[in-house]
């Protein structure tokens, strides 16, 4: 019994990977070369991560790209052949991802990023306009506060650190005219 569900596990396994009938023409010579350098290059070396198949020296890179290579002299379309390496080693194996998924995060995250970090300058600009502008409100030099006991401190205060006696403050004899 256990065979057997492993057989059937393996055949499933099997259909997974199993790219289908070729959907392109079969290729050769110049052309195969040319193609299997494009499809090569859209596709990353599992080793080197940074590389794509084509420019990767590591031998895994070579047999993934001579299975590009029989793949296209058979005639299997590009997206049939990344179809297939994707469904054998994860959708990392892209080196550009489709937009479906969390790709679409990937792909607008920076967009997204940007227009949060242009937003957090414009709200602290806009917030240090309004202090700038409180700034600028401020009050006349004999104002005193409406509360009697606070007033009193003010005076105090003024007596003791300008020397005004009472703490009322001279009479201004510059011209405001």
């Amino acid at each position: 019994m256990s065979a057997l569900a492993l057989t059937a596990l393996l055949c499933a396994a099997a259909a997974q990977v199993d790219p289908g009938a070729p959907r392109g023409a079969a290729l050769s010579g110049a052309a195969l070369d040319r193609r299997t350098e494009e499809v090569g290059s859209l596709l990353r070396c599992p080793v080197c991560q940074g590389l794509s198949v084509s420019d990767s020296p590591s031998t895994m890179a070579r047999n993934m790209k001579a299975e590009v290579r029989e793949k296209l002299a058979a005639g299997y379309d590009q997206e049939q052949i990344l179809a297939y390496f994707e469904r054998s080693y994860g959708e990392f194996v892209r080196l550009q991802p489709q937009l479906r998924g969390v790709n679409w995060l990937v792909w607008l995250g920076p967009l997204g990023a940007l227009i949060a970090g242009a937003a957090v300058v414009w709200l602290s600009m806009r917030r240090a306009r309004r202090a700038s502008a409180a700034a600028h409100d401020v009050p006349a030099r004999d104002m005193l506060p409406d509360d009697p006991r606070l007033a009193a401190a003010v005076r105090r205060v003024r007596e003791l650190a300008y020397g005004w006696p009472g703490g009322i403050p001279p009479k201004s004899t510059s011209p405001t005219t």
